[in-house]
């Protein structure tokens, strides 16, 4: 992976084409902290990407379950988990309130 500062990019936008061209990925920096990665188009990235995005969204709206997501998106149900969990999005549906109704109801 090449590294490219904000700086030379200005001065030399060339730089980050070139990497494009050779399909390398490209981290960018500022003040040499790290700001983005880029990496060439594809339209693999763009299927892939959005197979993934439509799937996840249909475990949100709890159309499909995490089996069947595993499943769509041909990866372990250990990590759908963790792409859920790295996206935000909550794997056990779970309402704390409801359970200390029933919590309350039982005293």
């Amino acid at each position: 992976m090449q590294t490219i500062g904000i700086k030379d990019l200005q001065i030399n936008p060339a730089i980050l084409t070139r990497a494009l061209e050779a399909r390398e990925y490209t981290l960018i920096t500022k003040r040499s902290k790290p700001l983005g990665i880029a990496l060439a188009f594809d339209d693999k990235i763009v299927i892939d990407g959005l197979k993934t995005a439509l799937m996840i969204d249909a475990y949100q709206k709890s159309l499909i379950s995490l089996g069947q997501l595993s499943k769509a998106l041909n990866i372990s149900k250990r990590e759908t988990m963790k792409l859920l969990s790295l996206s935000g999005i909550d794997i056990i549906d779970y309402d704390f309130m409801d359970e200390l109704k029933d919590l309350d109801s039982f005293l």
